[in-house]
């Protein structure tokens, strides 16, 4: 009789937690030289490397695809793991689960199950050129054959891609359209041209689509964007994806701020605490801090997990059951945007003006949070909330909620 093999809890446990384990092992290499990397900006080419040596550019492909089969749930904590050191890793990797989302959720399953596996056969890493608000790209047919031409600007990640998920606009029907294609396909340029104040290795610049190919095959179409309440779990995906970047910022720059405050920071001469951790200002605003978090946190792990139940119900679910997730990721978004701009600016008043030394870029946390929480306003989403709140609207599906 064949026996059959009973894997324990505590095993179960043991496997699930491996690529966090990972995870981690990677994110103190990052931590290493993520002040000069800062600095630099630029492709993080090495780290890159390292994580498609590593494995996990498969979190969420399924394992009969070769993948590691992780929920959604598992991926966002290896996300806020990197963030919490390198914010820019995090945006690159996390968009490498969004642009595969993107394939399962617009695409065909003959698409998306090829692209999956030689994803995980190949340690593909897959980079964005979808940005709907930036039309300048076009689709036309040229001599017999699709082709995409014009400009298009933040694609994240897409330098030292294998596939990219790019956009444009149909000269006939002016509809979106969405293609999977090698990056280095001829006619693909990539500008190294991304400089701003924070997320500085993010490659978000721009591109020029130079009268590139696009086969059929390759153009996302059944069912297409936003068109099913499956496919329109896209956009919550990329809001939950943002907002556990945040919240891991904020959580490693409480961290940094916290080893500082114990080991450098000074009791102000004009308190009656002897040392500094019974400092009570200084206790006031690390109490402050900590209930900022909790909240967020509360608020981003319920998003998620409401996520990972939408996905698992695939095109069966309903509008409401969308809607329901909806709003639990613009709470989340809401509540990590505000926290972690509170916590990156006020960190300082807990560690004091000699943390302000260039050598150490503790500013970098805001830095980064500052410019990748301008991705779109929040204001809206709050409008959002307000309508859910007093009208019973859940959010009309776009690309932005």
């Amino acid at each position: 009789m064949n026996q059959i093999e009973v894997i324990t809890p505590s095993e179960t446990e043991q496997l699930a937690s491996l690529p966090l384990a990972i995870a981690q092992a990677l994110a103190r290499q990052f931590a290493k030289t993520a002040v000069a990397r800062d600095q630099q900006g630029g492709t993080p080419k090495a780290e890159r490397d390292q994580i498609r040596a590593s494995g996990l550019l498969g979190l969420i492909i399924p394992e009969e695809l070769g993948g590691l089969g992780a929920s959604w749930v598992d991926t966002l904590e290896i996300v806020r793991e990197f963030a919490r050191v390198d914010s820019s890793i995090a945006q690159v990797f996390a968009f490498q689960h969004l642009m595969l989302a993107t394939v399962r959720l617009f695409g065909t399953e003959a698409q998306w199950r090829p692209w999956f596996r030689q994803t995980a056969e190949n340690n593909w890493f897959w980079g964005n050129a979808l940005n709907p608000l930036d039309t300048r790209t076009g689709s036309q047919f040229e001599a017999g054959q699709r082709e995409f031409h014009g400009k298009k600007s933040f694609c994240s990640g897409a330098t030292d891609s294998d596939m990219l998920i790019a956009s444009a606009i149909d000269a006939e029907t002016k509809k979106l359209l969405i293609a999977a294609i090698p990056t280095a396909r001829k006619g693909v340029i990539l500008h190294q041209d991304w400089d701003n104040i924070g997320q500085r290795q993010t490659d978000s610049g721009s591109a020029d689509f130079d009268h590139v190919r696009v086969d059929e095959s390759e153009l996302l179409t059944q069912p297409g964007p936003l068109s099913t309440p499956f496919a329109c779990l896209r956009p919550l995906i990329a809001q939950l994806i943002f907002s556990n970047i945040y919240l891991g910022i904020a959580e490693g720059a409480l961290a940094e701020a916290r080893q500082y405050t114990l080991k450098q920071s000074r009791v102000w001469c004009g308190s009656l605490a002897a040392e500094i951790q019974q400092e009570p200002y200084t206790l006031l605003h690390y109490g402050e801090f900590w209930v900022e978090l909790e909240g967020a946190r509360l608020l981003t792990n319920r998003a998620a997990a409401l996520l990972d139940a939408a996905w698992g119900k695939a095109e069966s679910l309903t509008p409401a059951e969308r809607g329901e997730v909806a709003i639990a990721v613009t709470a989340a978004k809401v509540a990590t945007t505000r926290s972690g701009l509170d916590i990156t600016h006020r960190m300082f008043e807990v560690t004091g003006a000699r943390a302000t030394t260039a050598a150490l870029r503790l500013d970098r946390f805001w830095r980064n949070l500052r410019v990748y929480t301008l991705h779109d306003p929040v204001d809206f989403k709050l409008r959002e909330l307000g309508d859910w709140a007093l009208n019973g609207e859940y959010p009309t599906p776009s690309f932005y909620s």
